[in-house]
């Protein structure tokens, strides 16, 4: 036991160390920062002072706070209602393609990021591809960059791929038999679907759900390439504190503020699901109990 026990420690040790110097000692810089100040020549300073923090909640960028979150909440929408589908019809009825399905999505990750990002940029353009199209027909030209549709598809182009998987993983793990069931118990497929088939895949677009939110809340990006200033998002707003002439203790409790949420966030979740499956597994079992006293 004590040898397993050191063995696992030596595999362990390595991950371990990565993760500190990549994500637990910058991140605790970032924590430091931004209870600091700036010199006079603009460089960040250790101290104590929350008025970083308070700045963070000041009315000018509540507006870009508020837009942050409503982008990242109708891209996961966006992207749940488009890729449900997409992950039942490969699961359902795509046969022996469904893992061809799924590989071309996956295959988009191949690509760079911003290459991407660009690709959109370039098909959005004034002279690209969708208003070549639009001037053909007779509409006319469009301005498309910047504009919030063009954010919202650039969003949900990226992070698609990342609702589709969780939700494609728990209808795979969806026994047939219980489709068959509600269909056996004379249920329409609207109510084997509603009352059977989604609730069993719950757990698949919870996942797809916080794989999509999260990562959007942090985008820049795609804000700062298919929009504008009145698209910008917090995490232009973070690049601009860092990169820019902007102050780094600000930036960084931005930083901190935007973790603490996505926390928080992920805590409120796990919380709710594991309520909610322990719910169910009483409605479940008081069913079954039901069902055998009314059959006694």
């Amino acid at each position: 036991m004590r040898q397993s026990r050191w063995l696992g420690a030596l595999f362990l040790l390595p991950g371990s160390l990565i993760l500190a110097a990549l994500f637990v000692i910058p991140m605790a810089l970032v924590v430091v920062y931004s209870f600091g100040t700036i010199n006079i020549v603009g460089l960040p300073q250790v101290g104590f002072t929350t008025v970083n923090y308070h700045d963070v909640f000041e009315p000018f960028y509540v507006p870009t706070l508020v837009r942050t979150v409503e982008y990242a909440g109708l891209t996961t929408i966006i992207c749940i209602a488009l890729g449900y589908p997409l992950a039942y019809f490969a699961t359902r009825f795509a046969g022996r393609w469904d893992k061809f399905i799924i590989a071309a999505i996956i295959l988009t990750w191949v690509v760079d990021y911003l290459v991407r990002i660009y690709a959109w940029a370039a098909i959005l353009d004034a002279n690209g591809f969708v208003n070549t199209v639009l001037v053909d027909v007779g509409i006319g030209r469009q301005e498309l960059i910047p504009s919030t549709t063009a954010v919202i598809a650039g969003l949900v182009y990226g992070y698609l791929p990342l609702t589709i998987l969780p939700i494609y993983a728990s209808l795979g793990d969806l026994d047939s038999e219980l489709i068959d069931a509600g269909k056996d118990l004379y249920g329409s497929p609207r109510q084997t679907f509603f009352h059977v088939t989604l609730p069993a895949t719950a757990s698949g677009v919870v996942g797809g759900a916080l794989l999509t939110f999260f990562p959007s809340l942090g985008d820049f990006a795609t804000a700062q390439f298919l929009g504008g200033p009145n698209q910008s998002m917090i995490g232009n707003l973070i690049s601009q504190q860092f990169t820019g002439t902007g102050s780094i203790p600000f930036g960084s409790a931005l930083t901190v503020v935007l973790l603490g949420g996505l926390f928080t966030g992920v805590a409120l979740v796990t919380l709710l699901s594991r309520r909610g499956s322990r719910r169910a597994a009483g409605r479940l079992t008081r069913d079954v109990v039901e069902g055998t006293v009314g059959s006694a």
